[in-house]
């Protein structure tokens, strides 16, 4: 009999025990900002200054009312809900990181709503006129949803706002920071970005007519010997990167980098290749961006099959934690 009333204590014990132990393990548990020794962060009061470009002012805008607008600008909203989640946090903290950085670009604003200085930011009435008014019933919810869930969430790296690069489509593989920019930042590594097959970007192509490609690049470098006969064998691909992008090419007797013949042409990626037919220059590019950081649709891609946000952030920035802005306590 007492061995019975042991086996169903064990039993009930095992019961309770089992529902805690996958409840505990299944747990995100998201560091939070030593408040002792916190980063510079945004004021208490969580107001952004950012100026716009279209009317030439400077608004005053909450922070969580602000990412809303920069999602909805960045990203499709039809997007997997993790990975609108991800853009939110990434927008996010690009914001919090930019708080204490100056722009003559847009003095008096930490912020501004270019993609080209800053990120994207539209504000509604620009939404419904891009989508339609049908879009702000079916998509803003969504967007709202994925900023509501990460409220306060930023990326940090050793306790510290980091400086979240992201792109539309790395064409595979993301850049290592120093092979694009100036220097080595630990967090922005070279990764594998497999699932981007739905990009509507993943692979472009340019023609310009070899005129026009040997006289645009005399009008950036006017020491260059250069022919219309025999062009395509005055161009040698010398290296690429890790991610694939062209770091050095060699067009005549001078030497570019693939970001030099991406702005010059204005193409998608400087992950391309370079073929000539008759009279006609072929770029055939593969990516969309400068390929640091995350890639949008790589994220989207990643979420469709299965992962959350917090795997798509720590994927595409090595060594990186999620903290809450100490604001949010």
């Amino acid at each position: 009999m007492r061995g019975f009333f042991y086996a169903i204590l064990s039993l009930l014990a095992t019961t309770l025990l089992i529902p805690i132990f996958i409840i505990t393990s299944c747990e995100i548990k998201i560091p939070i900002i030593d408040k002792d020794n916190p980063p510079a962060l945004v004021e208490s009061d969580l107001l952004l200054k950012v100026y716009n470009h279209k009317t030439n002012k400077i608004m005053e805008l909450d922070l969580e009312e602000y990412i809303a607008n920069v999602v909805a600008a960045e990203v499709p909203a039809s997007f997997h809900i993790e990975a609108l989640k991800a853009q939110a946090v990434a927008a996010r903290t690009y914001a919090v990181w930019k708080q204490d950085k100056e722009n003559a670009n847009h003095p008096g604003a930490s912020l501004c709503t270019s993609h080209t200085h800053c990120q994207e930011w539209l504000s509604k009435d620009e939404l419904r006129e891009r989508h339609g008014r049908l879009w702000m019933y079916q998509n803003w919810p969504r967007v709202q949803e994925a900023v509501e869930a990460t409220k306060g969430i930023i990326i940090t790296y050793n306790l510290e706002p980091i400086e979240p690069l992201y792109h539309s489509t790395s064409g595979g593989k993301t850049e290592n920071s120093e092979d694009v920019f100036a220097s080595a930042v630990p967090y922005l590594r070279s990764v594998s970005s497999p699932y981007e097959d739905r990009s509507p970007v993943l692979a472009d192509q340019k023609k310009v007519s070899s005129k026009e490609f040997i006289n645009t690049l005399k009008n950036r470098r006017s020491h260059i010997k250069l022919q219309e006969k025999n062009l395509s064998n005055q161009i040698q691909i010398q290296e690429r990167s890790s991610g694939g992008r062209i770091t050095k090419i060699i067009v005549g007797n001078e030497e570019f980098t693939g970001r030099e013949l991406r702005e010059m042409f204005q193409l998608r990626s400087a992950d391309f290749t370079v073929n000539v037919s008759g009279n006609t220059v072929i770029f055939h590019t593969k990516g969309y961006g400068h390929g640091v950081g995350m890639s949008q649709w790589g994220a989207n891609g990643m979420a469709e099959e299965g992962y959350t946000y917090e795997e798509i952030l720590t994927h595409y920035y090595q060594g990186v934690m999620l903290s809450q802005l100490k604001s949010y306590r």
